[in-house]
């Protein structure tokens, strides 16, 4: 890496995102309590370890926390192929009559029209691949409703770096208090460190609050394969800026308030709105140091993968050097990462 260099006037490299993380700070199980996370607060002129609790008292009366509401299911599915070999699916989204993308785990892919028996009793037909019949997805044909049948017998779709199958626990902490509009195969997970006594300590400080829809994708956890950054081309999900969000935007900025993204999904969604005019659809995204942003003005957000396309988003947001920095203290110190990890509460960089 080179600290000297600055972000904005040079490209970066994969590699220039990396950094040494010993597994022990790779967090297993949430904190005791939602809101007893540690917090890196970047906010002001200098850092400084909080717990996030105190995140009230680091914004202001007429700032608009922007959250994102999607709901995780219990997509990881398990069953066998005729021959009874193992199979394991993570479903990424819902289509119509019945019909489901997912990522398939096997020994040997089976042919388009072979049936697999799945664990609880149900069936799911192969029909191809997806999109288009070439990608890297797969299409099913389910036996009954797909939401009814995750939801009786999936699994939650806990990270790859998280070491444990899923708990009674993981149901309930890896799922935020305000989850609304089931879809994600992840958890938006900066949203994870928010309980109902936190967010009423917001409204009792004048703080507004609003929402947004993004599901997330496995595609989050997916490594970047190529060195230069430009040559990435990222997964797509699902989003909308309902126009109740879009009208407590308009009026933040009105007050002269101040935008604060919880998780860097809702960066993306709503950086997808004002980048495309769009207020739903699919974003592709891909935010990396010098990105002009249009909608956020601060940035709540957990401690990411090395190498990850979250490293770089939050890199364009506080400038390379900075999170470079701040992710060699959160070492330093001890902080916890990744899902079940820490957060930072980042200011955007120039403002």
């Amino acid at each position: 890496m080179n600290p000297s260099a600055s972000s904005a006037t040079r490209a970066h490299n994969v590699s220039d995102f990396d950094f040494e993380l010993p597994p022990e700070l790779v967090a297993q199980h949430p904190a005791a309590e939602r809101s007893s996370s540690r917090l890196l607060d970047n906010s002001g002129r200098s850092p400084v370890d909080r717990i996030f609790k105190e995140l009230p008292g680091l914004l202001r009366a007429g700032d608009l926390l922007v959250f994102n509401d999607t709901k995780v299911v219990k997509a990881r599915l398990y069953g066998e192929k005729a021959s009874g070999g193992k199979v394991e699916l993570l479903i990424e989204r819902v289509l119509d009559g019945h019909e489901v993308v997912a990522h398939m785990k096997v020994s040997k892919k089976p042919l388009p029209g072979a049936v697999l028996h799945m664990v609880g009793g149900f069936s799911a037909e192969l029909l191809g691949r997806w999109p288009e019949d070439k990608g890297p997805l797969f299409r099913f044909r389910l036996s009954a409703e797909p939401y009814a049948l995750m939801e009786q017998h999936g699994h939650v779709p806990l990270p790859p770096y998280i070491e444990h199958g899923d708990s009674a626990e993981d149901e309930r902490r890896y799922q935020t208090v305000f989850a609304r509009a089931p879809g994600a195969v992840a958890a938006p997970t900066a949203s994870l460190h928010f309980d109902e006594a936190l967010l009423d300590a917001l409204e009792a400080r004048g703080i507004e609050r609003a929402s947004v829809t993004l599901h997330v994708g496995a595609g989050t956890f997916q490594p970047v394969k190529v060195e230069a950054i430009a040559d990435h081309v990222m997964h797509s999900e699902r989003y909308a800026v309902p126009e109740a969000t879009q009208q407590a935007i308009a009026d933040c900025r009105a007050r002269g308030g101040r935008v604060v993204a919880v998780g860097t999904t809702t960066v993306r969604t709503l950086e997808s709105w004002a980048q495309s005019g769009r207020a739903s659809g699919e974003t592709q995204i891909f935010i990396t140091p010098g990105f002009d942003f249009k909608v956020v003005d601060l940035l709540v957000t957990n401690f990411h993968l090395p190498k990850s396309t979250l490293m770089m988003l939050v890199s364009a947001f506080a400038g390379y050097e900075t999170i470079m920095a701040l992710y060699a203290r959160a070492v330093r110190e001890g902080y916890r990462f990744f899902s079940y990890g820490d957060a930072m509460l980042l200011s955007r960089s120039g403002r």
